[in-house]
């Protein structure tokens, strides 16, 4: 029986010498990630000048300013005391109606160039090497330069308002979505297109026939994701006097208003939280309408 067994037993002696030592390589891998992971934001800090000091100093002050744009709220004087807090509320309601018309008008033209883009900036879809790196360089480019860089350009170039913000937000947009809706696009097989490229169909009639209708369902879902996003970089490039709401919430950080303050961040909370709330409901819409398929 210890003959039998014996062979057995250095087996199984093996495996869990190996799996021991593979604990101890994994952990010494962790320790290893740990380390390094310290050593980098230590230097990332001290290259950064990041200063704990500064940080635990300025919590005090930070929070004293929150306080400073509460408005001074009481259960007696309540109606009162909220009037009196959002005494700009239709002027306010009314720079928020622009920022939200901006992001919309700029999401859509950036997803119609980002569309046409997005084909020749495929790979499989390109018609040539030259046409493909010439699409993805200049998608690289409108996407590296921050919107609040084109924003200030557009502001100089062309005045204060909100034409300099939608070009900005459209370029961005434009480099976003043609890399995402490229992307998009690689994932088409050949197979996939078997049927249009037999009946004779042409490059643009194998895209427009076969590709995109393939592919508009996350086109949208992206579109509606950059909206999203585009109404809170319109509220923030009108700092820079793109137009919209960030230009007046500009105007009253600069004049210490600190009321004032506070009543723009809320509604402008309040209105990009239903933006949020409508486009993922037609995102989700759209993208079960695509699975029931």
């Amino acid at each position: 029986m210890t003959a039998k067994t014996g062979p057995v037993q250095d087996i199984v002696a093996v495996v869990e010498a190996q799996r021991h030592a593979m604990k101890r390589s994994k952990r010494l891998q962790t320790f290893l990630f740990i380390g390094v992971m310290i050593v980098l934001i230590g230097v990332s800090g001290h290259l950064g000048e990041v200063s704990w000091q500064k940080f635990v100093n300025g919590i005090p002050r930070f929070g004293n300013y929150i306080w400073r744009t509460l408005p001074a709220m009481s259960s007696e004087t309540f109606w009162a005391d909220l009037s009196r807090w959002m005494w700009g509320f239709r002027r306010w309601v009314g720079l928020l109606f622009d920022t939200v018309l901006i992001a919309f008008v700029a999401t859509t033209l950036g997803v119609v160039f980002g569309f046409l883009l997005s084909f020749p900036a495929a790979r499989n879809l390109a018609g040539s090497v030259v046409s493909y790196q010439l699409a993805r360089r200049f998608l690289e480019l409108m996407r590296t330069v921050p919107e609040l860089v084109f924003a200030m350009l557009f502001v100089f170039a062309f005045g204060l308002g909100p034409m300099a913000g939608v070009l900005a937000i459209v370029l961005h947009t434009m480099g976003v979505l043609g890399k995402l809706f490229s992307e998009i696009n690689e994932t088409i097989t050949d197979k996939s297109l078997e049927g249009v490229v037999a009946a004779g169909a042409s490059r643009d009639q194998v895209i427009r026939l076969g590709v995109v209708p393939q592919v508009m369902p996350a086109f949208i879902s992206y579109t509606l994701l950059r909206f999203e996003i585009n109404v809170r970089s319109a509220s923030v490039i009108g700092f820079v006097g793109a137009g919209g709401i960030g230009q007046e919430l500009m105007f009253v950080i600069n004049q210490f208003i600190y009321r004032d303050i506070s009543a723009i961040l809320v509604l402008l909370i309040i209105t990009v939280a239903l933006v949020d709330i409508v486009s993922e409901k037609i995102r989700h819409r759209v993208l079960d309408g695509e699975q029931k398929r």
